[in-house]
């Protein structure tokens, strides 16, 4: 099973409502961005923790080979 960029959006998007996420990549290699009050108080392992929970499905599979992640708050990012 393949995965693009834009089923990664969508997956996370509906995960986590009200954060803003921006997926980019394909081939099973993606680097994601995501800003919200999700990540706030959390340290950068544990909001790393909060994504995979929801692509482990689909790291497991193969679908997602890697990923690199900006996880940030609306302070952190600045808006």
């Amino acid at each position: 099973m393949s995965i693009d960029a834009q089923d990664i959006d969508e997956l996370l998007a509906a995960a986590l409502p009200g954060c803003q996420i921006n997926v980019e990549g394909g081939g099973g290699k993606f680097q994601l961005a995501a800003v919200g009050t999700v990540f706030s108080g959390l340290g950068q392992v544990k909001r790393q923790q909060l994504i995979y929970q929801h692509l482990n499905e689909h790291i497991a599979s193969g679908a997602i080979h890697a990923i690199s992640m900006k996880l940030q708050t609306p302070e952190e990012a600045g808006s």
